[in-house]
């Protein structure tokens, strides 16, 4: 039997979700001090506005906005340090190969822990145009309608 694995969702990046087509998914650990670690498990952890780098073989997010603790005092660090993400290493060179590539990029989509251990889901991402925006609003603006007029004839 499998265990079953508790995970608790700290922080969501639905912008991303916007603003990119989600080609795959990846899960990795992320490097926190302590005081982080305990702030983030009050929920006070921001990806919005978050990107990730690769420099020298190594993964980093960027702009990760994680609030200092209530109680941490000189141990908090600053709230929006470079934070070390960690891959396998041969995750990591296909990674940098993919987005070698015109038009993709790697974005944090969602902030969680697993297990007990801060995990970061990434998400190789390519750029949408503005049109394709529109297109998923229409969409969706469709759809609904159409759930709303299933809704009526089913009342009546």
């Amino acid at each position: 039997m499998a265990a079953k694995e508790a995970m608790k969702l700290v922080a969501n990046n639905k912008k991303a979700y916007h603003d990119y087509f989600i080609e795959e998914k990846y899960e990795a650990g992320i490097v926190l001090h302590g005081t982080e670690v305990k702030a983030m498990r009050m929920g006070k952890c921001s990806v919005k506005e978050s990107f990730i780098r690769i420099d020298g073989g190594e993964m980093f997010v960027h702009g990760m906005h994680v609030s200092p603790y209530e109680k941490g005092n000189i141990f908090n660090k600053d709230p929006l340090r470079v934070r070390n993400l960690l891959l396998h290493k041969q995750q990591i060179r296909k990674l940098t190969g993919s987005i070698a590539e015109k038009g993709y990029t790697l974005v944090p989509l969602q902030v969680y822990f697993k297990n007990g251990l801060a995990k970061v889901e990434i998400g190789l991402a390519k750029g949408k145009k503005l049109y394709d925006k529109r297109d998923v609003i229409a969409q969706k603006t469709q759809q609904r309608e159409a759930e709303k007029e299933m809704k009526v004839r089913l009342r009546s």
